[in-house]
């Protein structure tokens, strides 16, 4: 019983570091052949950041704008 729990602790092991070894190469091969889109990511998260250090105002302009810089941060 105790040998099939370690092969299952190990197996599962195995998976989970693939899986996140997986991810990171994705990632660090996107930064490579999108290095505007990884740019404009930046921005946006600049962008965002100084939004939320803006004061707020009555007309909701802000509010607005950081909800379309969420939307742009997904999409990009």
């Amino acid at each position: 019983m105790r040998s099939k729990l370690i092969a299952v602790c190990g197996t599962l092991a195995v998976v989970a570091g693939l899986t996140l070894y997986s991810v990171e190469a994705q990632n660090a091969n996107m930064a490579r052949h999108e290095l505007h889109m990884s740019a404009a990511l930046g921005h946006l998260q600049q962008a965002k950041a100084e939004l939320e250090k803006a004061t707020p105002n009555e007309g909701g302009h802000r509010e607005r704008a950081l909800q379309l810089v969420d939307q742009a941060i997904q999409q990009v």
